[in-house]
Parts: C-alpha cells; structure tokens; sequence
C-alpha cells in the first residue's frame, strides 16, 4: 500500500511516469474501449475545506476509470460534531478502497494516514499541495515539451503552493526563484530539502528578479482559506506583487503564466494577464482530471 501524501511520495522518476499516464489519459479521453481500472471500487472524497477544482477533477476521475466517488464533507458527517479523524479513518477503510483527503492541518492528514489501511491521497493541506502541482508540471511539459532548462518564478505568499513548487525544483533539479515579502517566506526545511538534492531555489524580495527571463511565472491568492482575516494586512504586505503586464514583460517571450485558482483579478494577478495569452490557466485546470486520474491508480495499483 502507498499514499501520496507529497511528491516525495513518488519520487523523481515516479513524477514523470504519472506525468505520462496523465498524457495517456487525456488523449484516451472519450475513446472507445477507453480504460476503467477503477471498475468496482469506491473512493471516499473527504473534503474539511471548501473545493472546486479538487472536488470536480476527482468525482469525476473516479465515475470515468469505472469507480464510484463517495463524497463526505464536515457539513453532512460527522467530522462537524467532532467524529476523531482516527475513528473516519477506520471506518472508511472498512467500506472504500482509497481516500482523498482534503484539510487544514498537516496532523491531521497523518492522523488519516496512519489510522487507514487503505491509500490515502492528499488533496490539499495547509503544508502542500501535490495534486495541484502534478497539473502544472502536465501543463508547462505540454506547453513547452520538456520541464527541464526553463526558469521559473513564483510570485506571491509562500504557502502550500509555494512548498510544493520548492519540492518540485528538489525532485527534478529545476531553477526556482521565489519573490516573497519578509515575513511570507515558505518553508525553511523544504527550502533545506531541495538544497541538499541539487535543486537551484532561491527566494528573493522582489518580483522583478524572480520574473526576469522566466520561462515560467505561477502565482496564487495572497490570502488562503483561513487566512480571511489577515486578508487587509496581506494585501498592504504584498504591494507590488501583482503578476502585472510589466512582471510579464520582464519574462521570456514565451513565458507561461499560472495560477491555481481562484483568482482574484486586480489583486495577486491582473485581469489583462490571466485572461491574456500568455496565461494557460484553464489548461492548468483541466490537467487536474488527468493527472488526478493517474494519481488514483497510481495509488491504487500495489493495494489488494
């Protein structure tokens, strides 16, 4: 049995072979005779956090490989009254073949984890974000045919997107520049990780730096789910962080402009960027379902 809790989970080859499935899947897509490897089995969507493309990509991913997705969230279980995460955990292992687990804390992925004899998938924590970044690393490998020698730049908050993107750079030796604000740093022992496995990832102060000559610019929300009350703070702290048509303008011609979503327009990217067409935002977006799929057999494939 595997969970794909990070993308250390797979390692580095392992993140190009499910890049490749997820290849496979899309172009399958809708084909005759397309593969359903899920058929017969149950998968349990458990969502603490509000959800659109996480939610979507996965319910669907899991009717079309042939499974059935069971969707829980805090409002109609009994996670809400207060259900141990380790009581869940048991009892879905019972009844689903793997969990999709969506929260805040990082413990509380773990307390799944370790309580669940079944796989468990990480859809989203306040630490990383995995499955988000298997779609932008599908979506730049598409655009630009290879993930290796581009630079990248990531602008904004240093969040669980920012995380995943350092552990990304780790796994695959990227170039990663990071333009944070003091005090919006991401991680130190990611930062560390990526060091030590040959990964050239710096965080600098300005947005400039990070963006001049990237092949690359990602960017997210400066205030994340949860973080609604700091949201007047933060937007004073990262003045002059909008991904704007200037921070484009000091890219590589081709540069491939990202962004999670949602996205508020005017605020960490302009509306004339995102709409632009540099931007490959909804390629991004649809690369959830595929690269979803390939992360549900990827995990389901060693568990009897």
């Amino acid at each position: 049995m595997r969970h794909l809790l990070e993308l250390s989970d797979l390692g580095a080859d392992g993140l190009i072979q499910l890049l490749d499935a997820a290849d496979r899947f899309k172009n399958e897509r809708g084909t005759p005779g397309a593969p359903r490897p899920l058929d017969g089995k149950s998968v349990a969507l458990v969502f603490e956090k509000a959800s659109t493309r996480t939610r979507i990509s996965l319910e669907v991913s899991v009717s079309e490989l042939g499974g059935h997705p069971l969707v829980l969230t805090s409002a109609g279980s009994q996670i809400e009254r207060g259900e141990p995460i380790a009581d869940t955990a048991r009892v879905l292992s019972r009844m689903v073949h793997a969990i999709a687990f969506r929260t805040s804390g990082e413990e509380r992925l773990r307390e799944m984890t370790s309580f669940a004899t079944v796989p468990v998938l990480n859809a989203l924590t306040d630490k990383n974000h995995p499955m988000q970044l298997l779609a932008d690393l599908m979506t730049i490998r598409r655009v630009r045919k290879s993930l290796g020698g581009l630079r990248y730049a990531w602008v904004g908050d240093g969040n669980n997107m920012a995380n995943s993107w350092i552990e990304a750079a780790g796994l695959l030796r990227l170039s990663l520049v990071l333009a944070c604000p003091e005090g919006y740093d991401p991680s130190a022992s990611e930062l560390a990780r990526a060091l030590k496995r040959g990964a050239d990832v710096q965080v600098v102060r300005d947005p400039r730096q990070a963006c001049r000559n990237a092949d690359v610019i990602s960017t997210d929300v400066f205030a994340s789910m949860g973080q609604e009350h700091e949201r007047a703070q933060r937007l004073r702290a990262f003045s002059g962080f909008t991904v704007s048509r200037e921070l484009v303008g000091l890219a590589a011609p081709e540069v491939v402009v990202l962004h999670c979503l949602p996205a508020h327009r005017g605020e960490e990217i302009d509306a004339d960027v995102i709409d632009g067409k540099q931007s490959y935002v909804w390629d991004q977006a649809e690369a959830r379902l595929h690269t979803a799929k390939a992360a549900l057999v990827w995990a389901l494939s060693t568990h009897e």
